[in-house]
């Protein structure tokens, strides 16, 4: 089954889409895989909780209207359990030979709604630092193509 990213906001710098485009280009001969967008909504700079919540909550239905009931959510989080190159490529297997589809979901600046965080069936963090949502792409880009080749028996991992 092909993979899924579902992300708030769009690679703008030609630096961030250049290494997307590289890494799909990669996974292409692996795995089919998408790449849905959402728009970013624009945060006031003196914006109360109440409007981030908001906006949050916006970008959340947003995410949520492009997942599909069977789909296997995988939210992208800060506060969550690391996982290992290895591991991901056991749970990308996993979902594969059970005809799911993997939608990760990376939010925006604020972060994920409770509604996206509610639906999804795993949280995942990459690190317990934060990264711009471009970075974090590229990153989740990379463990993806990675965990493929681990799956092929390709030496990519090593």
């Amino acid at each position: 089954m092909p993979e899924c990213i579902l992300c708030v906001g769009k690679c703008r710098e030609k630096y961030w889409k250049d290494a997307c485009a590289e890494y799909e280009k990669r996974l292409s001969r692996l795995t089919r895989l998408e790449i849905i967008e959402v728009d970013d909504l624009p945060e006031r700079e003196n914006a109360s909780n109440a409007d981030r919540e908001r906006i949050k909550s916006r970008e959340g239905e947003a995410l949520l209207a492009r997942v599909k009931p069977a789909d296997r959510v995988i939210a992208l989080c800060i506060d969550a359990p690391e996982m290992g190159s290895e591991q991901l490529a056991n749970l990308l297997k996993e979902g594969d030979d059970r005809g799911l589809r993997t939608v990760f979901v990376i939010g925006g600046s604020l972060g994920l709604s409770d509604a996206v965080l509610k639906r999804a069936d795993r949280r995942l963090s990459m690190s317990p630092m934060t990264f711009p949502h471009q970075l974090a792409r590229v990153m989740l880009l990379e463990q993806i193509y990675r965990a493929h080749k681990i799956n092929a028996g390709e030496r990519y991992h090593k």
